[in-house]
Formats: structure tokens, C-alpha cells, sequence
């Protein structure tokens, strides 16, 4: 059930003595019945308001019905957890005093770092890396062996082996950070410490009583265990600020403390402990996201990292520069090969060949010709889908490939296969060579910066420092002290470094960011990215399902008013959208010129069109058909 402001909100209960034969109004998604048409309206405005909050995953600013099917996803994440896991995670979660953000990041390392029985991962098997799943750990004094079976398509065990931690390999976490936050809300009964779900303890067989060691730590107080004062006040001590305030509200709620024993909150602080207060600045209220993708929302982080990827190496790739838009486009249109979609396959193609690394060692690409074409492009494609490690994924979609109709794929395939080529494309040994370069360049940059800035503050202490002692040497006549402050002024002009050079080193280091990260995170999780070669800011949610974005300079004061400077996330959010200010408006203001000369030349084609049959590659929605690679291989 959705919360209200972060309270417990209660549905009405139908009205008494209902006829079945009399009009009444219900609410779709709560069901419940009025016979006040005025009651209705003010019941359902309340529903549409921003006020709600997922009970669940913690989701603020939402509307009753959004947070209802944000709870139902959250719900269907924890069905689909592991359940090789559960138990596993449980024992870990069992009366914990950590806080949730730091229980994920301990269970999540947990994992990162632990084999235990059920869990599924890849083993070197001979020549091949396969997957399979660990049946037993076998400990041997201070050495382990594992047990393994290896596993079928449809994850059956096929036959086992016995297996060193050598042999193993983890090429991903098992569950994400939100996965787990989700996970440990929904299986415990309370937090502080955090206590699992009676059902649960008893079907995997969690401890339900505190270890002997931690019983002196708790008491039992109306039916809950609650840390005692002395353990709450060893908390505070420990944990930073943020994480004290907390505990310490936590204590007054349950009546363990008094008001008069809260401390004054020193900011920032974890952004979801705060609460509005009268010192708080008015903020503006946050615009909504332009949500307009042509590809599916769940496929714009893939869109994303292999434009960028293409962009930030395209001299590398020898692949010509193209705009987002164009990408897009190219990416959902279904009639026939677009030749900048074969083109950037075929500079990766290109790079991986080079390169003589697994993929060209374990592909027939290296019988072919050398010379991708846009007649056999797609046997390049169909050698890379056919590699054991991606076979299952695709095997649906080979048939189309191979009978010649690539642009029928769904276009969350399509970019499924080119994110699956990138990430091949990274473990290159040219681009981590690219990207060991661009490191040692930014650090010799960086060192000389640091350096700059030391020069520069040497230079104001002395400057400072002689300009006091000046004002204390009363013995000096007032013309003396005026040769010397010009001689002093002149001697500092002299020796002050360049400050336009200090400047420019942060430019030089900027340029070599090859890949883009993000510029930080607001008070829900959600990433912000901006991209040097795209005039957009955009917003990826923080389960990386739903993207947006914003292009006006309007939007982006409006967000940079909206959020708080008390809290961590979004204090250091604020500084880098302030510190980028003048680079993304001056970007955002170009992109929203170009879009209107855009719809300007369309309306103008499309009257033309009314007198004259116009051809297609006019309209400028259709410009990416005029892609050529310029910087291609000769």
C-alpha cells in the first residue's frame, strides 16, 4: 500500500446500507465507493497529487496510481530473486544494525567475494568457458574446492567436476543493489537491528534468538527487539552524521529518547533523512522529463553507451562522426541495411580482427574476406551471435538474420547485440592501451595543475604576509611604503603564474575523458549524464529501466533550484551541474536552434510535397540515410 507523505495511508471502507441498484462513484484502481460526487473529485485530485511514496523501494514524488505499480515491480523483482541466494542473504541480514544503504553494500561485496553452494557462474572447462553451478565447497584446511555442475541451455546439470577458485569466473554480480534493497524490505518484520520475516527464519533456518554474544546488545520492548541505550549510543559514536540523526529519530519514535537528547543535524546529510524545515530555501519545482525515445525506454541505456562508445573512439574505429538523432533513427528503421548501421558494425568487426583476440581465434571471420560489405556484413554478425557464451541469447534471432532481413529485428535486439559487440570492443588490447594513454595523460595534467595552484597560493601568502608587515612598520614614511607596495605589486605580477593556464589544463584534462560518466546522483538514486557531442541532460532512473531528459535551459535552472544542498547526493549533484553550467546551457541552446531550423526545413519540404512528389531523403528525419564513413579504411 502506497504511503502518503510517508505515512501509513488507509482506504475508505464502503458506504453503509449500499442498494445494489443505487449510482454511486468508484475510484478505478482502489475500488472504493462514493455516493458524494464532490467527495469523489477531492478523493481522486488526492490520488493525482505527487505525494506518494512506494512503500517498497522508497520512490518519492509519485502518484498513488504510480506508486501502486511501482510496489507491483518492485514485487515481482523479489519473485524472481535467486533462491539459490535466500538463505544465504538472510543469515546475513538477521539482526544487522547497519543501515539499509550499508547492509546492500556489505551483503553485495559479500557476494562478490564468497563462493557458496547454488551459486551459478562461469568455469574454464579445457578450452572453453562455460556455465555451471556450485554443489559443494569442499574445504581442505586452509585451501577450498568447489564442486561443480556444468549446465545446459536450460540450466540442467549436465555432469560435474571438481574445480579450484582458479578455475572459476564471475563475470557478473548474481542480483543488483536495488534488487537487494528490495529484497531485504520485503523478507524482515522491522529494522534497527533488522529482524526477518517469522515465515522466512523458519523455512531457511535463521537463528530467530540474538547470538550470545549480541544478547547484552538488545531488549525485547512491546513484542520487538530494540537495541538497548548503550548500544544505540556506541551507534551514534561510530556512524557518521547522517546515520546518527537517524537512529536518534528511530529512538525518540519508539520512546527510548528524548527530545532534549537529539543533537543539532550538521549537513549534508543521507538525502532520504530529509525533512522540510524553516530554513530550507524555496526550491523550484522540478520540471518533468521529456520521456519521447523512438526506442523501447528499458533499451536507452543501451542507445546511449554505444553512441558514446562510437563517438569517443571514432577516430580509433576510423568510423566518421553521427549525431544521437541519426542513430536512433537508423536503429528503428526496418527497411533494409542502413549503411550507418553496417558501418558501425563493421568498424568493431574491423577493430576485433585486428586485435587477434578470442573472438577472431574462435570465428570463421578470419576465413573470410577481409572486406565487410553490405552484402556480407551479416556473416560477421551471425560468427559473433553463434559464440557459445551468446548463442543462447540469440538463437531466436539468427534464422532473420541470416535470411537477409537484419532490419525486422525488434530494436531492443538490435542494440542488445551492438552493447554485447561493444563490451567485446573494450577488452581489446588497442583500446586499453587507448585508455591507459588518455589516464597517464590526465594524471601528468593534473600533477602540473595541482602544481600551478601551490605556485599560486605561495605566491598569496607571501604577498599577504608581506603586505602585514608593511602595515606594522609605523618607522617608514608613507612615501617608502608606497615604493614598496608598487615594487611589491610589480614583483608579484612577475612571478603570479597564468591563471587563463590554469584554466586551460582543465580543458585539456575534460578532453581527455574518452568515456563518459555520469555527473552524479539526485535524492532518489537517479543518474544524470551528459554527453559532450549532445545538446540533452539526461536522467536514468536508478533500476536503469526508465530514461528521460531535458533540452531547454529553462529545464535545467529549474532542476538545478530543485534540489537540496543538505543532502549528500544531491549537494554534489548541484556543484557539478554549477560547475558545468555555462557547457551544458551554451550545448542545450544549440540543440533546441538546430531542432527548430529542423522542424522548420520538414514543414517546408512537407508543402513543397503538396506540389512537387519530394523525395524522401529531403525530409531531414530522414538525414541518416545520407551517412557516409568518411574516415574508413582505404
Amino acid at each position: 500500500m502506497p504511503l502518503l507523505k510517508r505515512k501509513t495511508f488507509s482506504l475508505l471502507d464502503p458506504p453503509k446500507d449500499l442498494d445494489a441498484n443505487e449510482s454511486v462513484f468508484q475510484v478505478r484502481f482502489t475500488k472504493e465507493i462514493f455516493r458524494d460526487y464532490q467527495e469523489y473529485l477531492k478523493r481522486l485530485n488526492l490520488y493525482r497529487q505527487r505525494v506518494w511514496t512506494c512503500k517498497v523501494t522508497g520512490k518519492t514524488n509519485l502518484t498513488y496510481e504510480e506508486a501502486l505499480v511501482s510496489e507491483h515491480r518492485a514485487y515481482e523483482k523479489v519473485q524472481q530473486f535467486p533462491k539459490e541466494l535466500v538463505g544465504s542473504i538472510l543469515h546475513m541480514i538477521q539482526y544487522s544494525t547497519l543501515n539499509l544503504m550499508n547492509l546492500v553494500d556489505k551483503i553485495w561485496v559479500k557476494m562478490q567475494e564468497d563462493i557458496f553452494e547454488g551459486l551459478e557462474l562461469h568455469a574454464r572447462k579445457k578450452d572453453s568457458t562455460l556455465p555451471c553451478r556450485i554443489l559443494k565447497v569442499i574445504t581442505d584446511g586452509s585451501t577450498s574446492k568447489y564442486e561443480v555442475g556444468w549446465l545446459n541451455r536450460d540450466k540442467k546439470v549436465t555432469e560435474t567436476s571438481i574445480l579450484t577458485s582458479d578455475d572459476l569466473i564471475r563475470k557478473r554480480p548474481p542480483v543488483s543493489r536495488n534488487m537487494l534493497k528490495v529484497f531485504i524490505k520485503e523478507s524482515t518484520s522491522q529494522n534497527a537491528p533488522w529482524v526477518v520475516r517469522e515465515d522466512l527464519a523458519k523455512k531457511y533456518g535463521v537463528p530467530t534468538n540474538p547470538p550470545e554474544e549480541m544478547k547484552s546488545k538488545f531488549v525485547y520492548q512491546n513484542g520487538f527487539v530494540r537495541c538497548n541505550k548503550q548500544t544505540k549510543r556506541a551507534i551514534q559514536e561510530d556512524t557518521e552524521n547522517g546515520e546518527k540523526i537517524k537512529r536518534r529519530k528511530s529512538g525518540v519514535e519508539n520512546g527510548s529518547l528524548t527530545d532534549e537528547e537529539m543533537v543539532p543535524v550538521k549537513y549534508p546529510i543521507e538525502d532520504s533523512l530529509l525533512k522540510p524545515s524553516s530554513d530550507d530555501p524555496i526550491f523550484t519545482k522540478r520540471p518533468h522529463l521529456v520521456r519521447d525515445f523512438k526506442v523501447p525506454l528499458g533499451s536507452v541505456g543501451y542507445l546511449l553507451s554505444v553512441w558514446d562508445f562510437c563517438s569517443s573512439f571514432g577516430r580509433h574505429l576510423h568510423l566518421s562522426p553521427f549525431s544521437l538523432t541519426d542513430f536512433e533513427n537508423a536503429i528503428c528503421h526496418k527497411e533494409g541495411n542502413v549503411v550507418l548501421i553496417v558501418e558501425v558494425h563493421a568498424a568493431i568487426f574491423y577493430l576485433l580482427m585486428r586485435d587477434e583476440g578470442d573472438y577472431f581465434k574462435n570465428s570463421p571471420s578470419k576465413k573470410r574476406k577481409s572486406k565487410i560489405s553490405l552484402v556480407n556484413w551479416t556473416e560477421y554478425l551471425c560468427d559473433f551471435l553463434e559464440n557459445e557464451d551468446r548463442a543462447a541469447l540469440f538463437s531466436n534471432n539468427l534464422p532473420t538474420i541470416k535470411r537477409g532481413h537484419y532490419g525486422l529485428l525488434d530494436t531492443e535486439v538490435k542494440l542488445r547485440i551492438l552493447h554485447e559487440l561493444v563490451e567485446e570492443a573494450l577488452t581489446t588490447a588497442s583500446i586499453r592501451e587507448k585508455l591507459d594513454e588518455q589516464i597517464q595523460q590526465q594524471t601528468a595534467l593534473r600533477a602540473a595543475n595541482r602544481e600551478e595552484a601551490r605556485k599560486k597560493k605561495e605566491l598569496d601568502d607571501s604577498a599577504k604576509s608581506e603586505s602585514e608587515k608593511m602595515e606594522m612598520d609605523q618607522a617608514t614614511s608613507s612615501d617608502k611604503v608606497q615604493v614598496k607596495g608598487k615594487d611589491r605589486e610589480k614583483s608579484s605580477e612577475k612571478k603570479k603564474p597564468d591563471e587563463a593556464q590554469h584554466h586551460n589544463l582543465e580543458r585539456e584534462i575534460e578532453k581527455l575523458n574518452i568515456r563518459t560518466n555520469p555527473l552524479g546522483k539526485d535524492r532518489d538514486h537517479s543518474r544524470y549524464w551528459f554527453f559532450r557531442r549532445e545538446g540533452r541532460l539526461f536522467v536514468e532512473s536508478s533500476d536503469s529501466k526508465q530514461w528521460g531528459y531535458y533540452s531547454t535551459k529553462e529545464e535545467l535552472d529549474a532542476l538545478i533550484g530543485s534540489l537540496n544542498p543538505k543532502g549528500i547526493r544531491e549537494m554534489a549533484l548541484k556543484k557539478q551541474l554549477e560547475r558545468f553550467y555555462q557547457r551544458i546551457s551554451t550545448s542545450l541552446e544549440k540543440r533546441t536552434k538546430e531542432v527548430n531550423q529542423k522542424i522548420l526545413l520538414e514543414e517546408a519540404v512537407l508543402r513543397r510535397s503538396t506540389r512537387v512528389r519530394a523525395q524522401p531523403r529531403d525530409n531531414p528525419a530522414m538525414s541518416f540515410l545520407k551517412y557516409s564513413n568518411k574516415w574508413k579504411e582505404a
